[in-house]
């Protein structure tokens, strides 16, 4: 079946989205063109008003609407705790599974030096100034547990500790409800070296 220009190019247009192959950016088109054309005028003016006034905030680098977002203007999130992070989805997950009340920072990716990424790229320098004004006593560092989200760790930590400030790192390890036995050997190893005392 020859497909029309503008079918292609809504499929292509799906495809820019992480884990949408060919298929997957075809079945959306089909069902929203054949089925659901109200959704898809929704999901147009959603995407559009999304593009249009979402921007980051000055202080953490989260997605927000105005210039510093609810978390940041908050007088009940602790100032002095801030939680690195690798992007605005993470705040989401943390929020939503702990009683954390400190602050954070995006850092929009992790060291990547083979991509080209590197601590400009991060806004590492922003992080820095913001841990020399001496308002930062402890950071968590919750990047993921990859070779790049550990260097990143890294590198952070010791921008910190550079401003002697307090560095904690999220625990990583075996899953709650899992089995040893299905658990990959970096990620048992991982637990196990970072075991600490049961009370």
């Amino acid at each position: 079946m020859v497909q029309s220009p503008l079918v292609r190019e809504l499929i292509e247009a799906f495809r820019c989205l992480p884990g949408v192959g060919p298929k997957s950016a075809q079945r959306m088109t089909y069902a929203l063109l054949q089925r659901d054309r109200g959704g898809a005028q929704q999901l147009a003016r959603a995407l559009d008003a999304a593009v249009e006034g979402v921007g980051e905030c000055e202080q953490c680098r989260t997605l927000s609407e105005t210039a510093v977002c609810g978390l940041c203007a908050s007088d009940r999130r602790d100032a002095g705790v801030l939680c690195i992070v690798e992007n605005p989805a993470d705040i989401q997950a943390l929020e939503d599974a702990t009683d954390y009340r400190g602050r954070y920072f995006v850092l929009k990716g992790r060291l990547s030096p083979l991509d080209g990424i590197g601590p400009a790229e991060l806004g590492l320098e922003v992080l820095e100034a913001r841990f020399n004004r001496g308002e930062v006593r402890e950071i968590i560092l919750a990047t993921n547990p990859t070779v790049e989200g550990e260097a990143t760790a890294q590198y952070v930590a010791e921008m910190a500790r550079g401003a002697d400030i307090r560095v904690s790192r999220i625990a990583h390890g075996v899953p709650l409800g899992g089995d040893l036995e299905y658990v990959d050997s970096g990620t048992l190893s991982h637990a196990f070296a970072g075991r600490s005392n049961y009370e």
